[in-house]
């Protein structure tokens, strides 16, 4: 890469002014070699404002529309609630954007579908942010699975949970796409994808909603990959904390802090050979610190700059809505159900 490359830089304006592109995302973006944050918009023009004089923005629009309108943004970052995910990536892409929009792409299956069309029609770039699939813990991971040193890849667990009552909050907002699964269950069930590299089969899934907000508030669940099986436990009302195990017939992967990876320190992964138990025969491997919004931000600003793929494609983002749609029915009917 020349150093003319490099200072090639993809110009992105962002919807809305949700906490996740304030804290994590646009800070991140801002540090990308590639991206370059020109606008912010809001549907508040002294909200836009504020958060673009913080991070240094230099533009800041009153309404989505405004933004779309400016001839000089190349790509926009949707961090709208999930029930605007797939309506104002419509709207960008039809005004010549490209789109990265957070996950979950969209409410349903059938919803998702409207975006492949949309950009087959347009020739946009259209992803999902599953910022954790472009880290190179995951990427590392992914080799040694792949290497066969683990012997062949048969089960995967994994845990996610924070804890959150607040009734505002759109992840316990029942009618805009809230709930863990939605939120935070999506994440085992893309990785676990990402690592078997086939799609699961059934899904089993065993559901608490929260009495007052109907959203899921405990969740665990069971993927049949066929060979191989992935079930992890989801819940926004527990104890915060995460980790994924990956067994295979000859050794283990423990990835430490598999989703939040964090930007400020080494990420670890343990992989193990089970020769002594309590993880004691496992070695060490370390990665140094790397803001997982930064890289996917490169990631697909370099899609864009050279026509290549995005990193996951709208068919991938279908395919995880395909899992997470099973598991919840299968919450209601108390059975298997296909994918």
């Amino acid at each position: 890469m020349s150093s003319g490359d490099v200072l090639k830089k993809v110009r992105w304006g962002v919807l809305g002014a949700a906490n996740i592109a304030l804290k994590k995302v646009i800070p991140a973006m801002q540090n990308g070699e590639r991206t370059k944050i020109v606008a912010v918009a809001s549907r508040d023009r002294d909200r836009a404002r504020r958060a673009a004089d913080a991070l240094q923005i230099p533009k800041a629009y009153g309404s989505y529309e405004e933004l779309l309108a400016d001839p000089g943004i190349e790509a926009i970052y949707n961090p709208l609630p999930n029930h605007l995910h797939v309506p104002w990536s419509i709207k960008a892409a039809e005004a010549g954007k490209h789109v990265l929009c957070e996950k979950p792409l969209s409410l349903s299956v059938a919803e998702g579908r409207r975006l492949i069309e949309v950009r087959d029609r347009t020739g946009v770039k259209i992803g999902e942010a599953f910022m954790v699939r472009t880290h190179p813990q995951w990427l590392r991971t992914r080799e040694i699975v792949r290497s066969g040193e683990i012997g062949e890849l048969k089960a995967i667990l994994s845990v996610f949970s924070y804890f959150n009552r607040d009734p505002s909050n759109v992840r316990n907002i029942q009618e805009i796409g809230g709930g863990g699964v939605m939120d935070i269950g999506c994440y085992p069930i893309t990785m676990s994808r990402f690592l078997f590299e086939r799609e699961p089969v059934r899904a089993s899934g065993l559901i608490e909603l929260d009495p007052d907000f109907k959203t899921d508030r405990l969740s665990s669940a069971m993927l049949d990959f066929a060979p191989g099986h992935a079930v992890f436990t989801c819940s926004t009302q527990l104890v915060s904390f995460q980790r994924m195990q990956i067994f295979g017939t000859k050794g283990r992967i423990e990835i430490e802090i598999p989703y939040n990876i964090p930007p400020d320190r080494p990420s670890r992964i343990f992989v193990d050979d089970g020769s002594q138990l309590a993880g004691r025969s496992a070695r060490v491997e370390e990665f140094p610190a790397a803001d997982q919004y930064t890289i996917q931000g490169d990631v697909f600003s370099r899609a864009i700059q050279d026509n290549g793929a995005v990193p996951v494609p709208l068919e991938n983002a279908l395919a995880n809505m395909a899992a997470i749609e099973a598991v919840l029915r299968s919450g209601k009917t108390g059975q298997w159900e296909k994918i």
